[in-house]
């Protein structure tokens, strides 16, 4: 659906308008042009700061992206800036945050339209000492706070290395690379957590899926029609999977991205094993599976009904448990181990007034994610959650004119988001290069001012 609003604040007359009342102008996000052929990875150079000349995290990450032909500056150009990277892995007292912190504020005034910050960090540990733990846990406030400071529809996130990772790990090379992109033009004021120097760095960075196989619930539109879009377009072979009531839609989507159809309800006690003997029939293997389907029942819990209660948690959490314990037992047929993605949503982590049993079924989810992680880890895949805020889709087109602004303002970046935008950020966590990114739940909500 169109932002009718942020469509008249860029563009004539009514931008001008705008500009003199002082109103909010959300900005039109860089996103990734599925049409070119060759899409600069940022709109100008990267400023790397450091602790200084013998900050070995900084070498590393300047190596990594000059391999990536951008232009790589430790010292301030005079020049507008695509990027600034902070990196504050070091760190042992808050007293030494200070300097580093206010050349970033002043390199702010450089960044252009849909610029990135990144800032790297340690994670801080409950047996640390208490300065280091203070000084490590602040990078959260600080970056968030920062993210809420920027414009122009510019991002702010950090990526947290646990002990013995390193900037070169895979991982860490491929959360800056989705970070300082334009596929993650919804994401900020979040952090990506590498916990393990898992995962492998992708031979094409545009075909990272080549030769993998993914099923897709709930494909027949909206943002699982983006994901299996998105995941044909980085390679991998898709189904779809939707009720047979939307059995047009799917085969429409399907047909486009060369993928399989297959109509299913998953509540269904065998739902699981069709999936799963599909996936065997037709490809041999299973790599990942994207659980995207999810039912709205809103009312205010003391109007809930059973029904609407449990036709929520039949859909949205309890067919998921189902599926992920037949995939977990299905010998030989995630030969690199399974990637697990679900959605989840804002509403799972800061609620929302009359969806109960939907915050409850998504907190579930997030739940269910951190339980599955160390599971999969042991067969070598992952389980990760995405949580989107609001996004234009069918479903909130439905929200009445007043409420469904004010629920597109309520974000740092003024706008909803695009289903594409939950897509690529699903894409970039089944990629090989996410493998030490586990059981973590990335929102992508603009950094909805609601929850963390």
């Amino acid at each position: 659906m169109s932002d009718t609003y942020l469509n008249l604040v860029n563009s004539g007359i009514t931008k001008d308008v705008a500009k003199k009342l002082g109103l909010p102008r959300p900005a039109e996000l860089r996103r990734t042009d599925p049409s070119a052929v060759d899409h600069p990875l940022l709109p100008g150079p990267v400023l790397l700061l450091g602790s200084g000349p013998d900050d070995t995290v900084a070498d590393s990450l300047a190596q990594t992206l000059l391999a990536w032909d951008l232009d790589v500056h430790r010292t301030l150009p005079n020049r507008t800036l695509g990027a600034i990277v902070l990196t504050l892995t070091d760190i042992e007292h808050p007293e030494q945050v200070g300097e580093r912190v206010l050349e970033l504020g002043e390199a702010l005034r450089s960044l252009a339209p849909s610029g990135r910050v990144i800032v790297l960090s340690r994670p801080a540990a409950d047996t640390d000492d208490p300065a280091v733990a203070a000084a490590r846990h602040g990078v959260d406030g600080f970056t968030r706070s920062l993210a809420k400071e920027l414009r122009a529809g510019a991002t702010g996130n950090g990526i947290v290395l646990s002990d013995g990772v390193t900037p070169g790990s895979p991982s860490v090379t491929g959360a800056v690379r989705f970070l300082l992109s334009a596929r993650s033009a919804f994401v900020s004021g979040q952090f990506v957590h590498v916990t393990t120097t898992d995962g492998e760095v992708p031979g094409d960075w545009t075909r990272s899926l080549a030769g993998r196989v993914a099923v897709v619930t709930g494909a027949a539109r909206g943002i699982g029609a983006a994901i299996a879009r998105t995941l044909h377009r980085d390679g991998a072979e898709v189904i779809g999977v939707d009720v047979p009531a939307a059995g047009e839609q799917l085969a429409q989507v399907m047909n486009e991205v060369g993928g399989t159809a297959l109509q299913l309800d998953i509540t269904a006690d065998d739902a699981a094993q069709r999936v799963i003997d599909l996936a065997r029939s037709r490809h041999g293997r299973l790599d990942a599976v994207v659980h995207n389907a999810g039912v709205l029942r809103d009312k205010l819990l003391a109007n809930m009904t059973a029904e609407k209660w449990d036709a929520v948690v039949a859909v949205n959490i309890a067919a998921q448990l189902r599926m992920n314990e037949a995939l977990l037992s299905a010998d030989g047929l995630a030969p690199d181990g399974l990637r697990l993605v679900s959605l989840a949503s804002t509403s799972g982590i800061a609620g929302n007034r009359g969806q109960t049993n939907y915050g409850y079924t998504k907190a579930a989810v997030i739940g269910m994610t951190r339980a599955l992680a160390p599971r999969l880890a042991e067969q070598g895949g992952t389980a990760n959650a995405v949580a989107p805020g609001f996004i234009e889709t069918e479903m909130t087109a439905k929200i009445p004119p007043v409420p469904r602004q004010v629920a597109r303002r309520a974000n740092s970046l003024q706008q909803g988001g695009q289903p594409v935008d939950v897509a690529e950020t699903i894409t970039f966590l089944l990629s090989p290069q996410a493998g030490g990114i586990n059981g973590e739940v990335l929102r992508v909500c603009g950094q909805n001012l609601v929850g963390q």
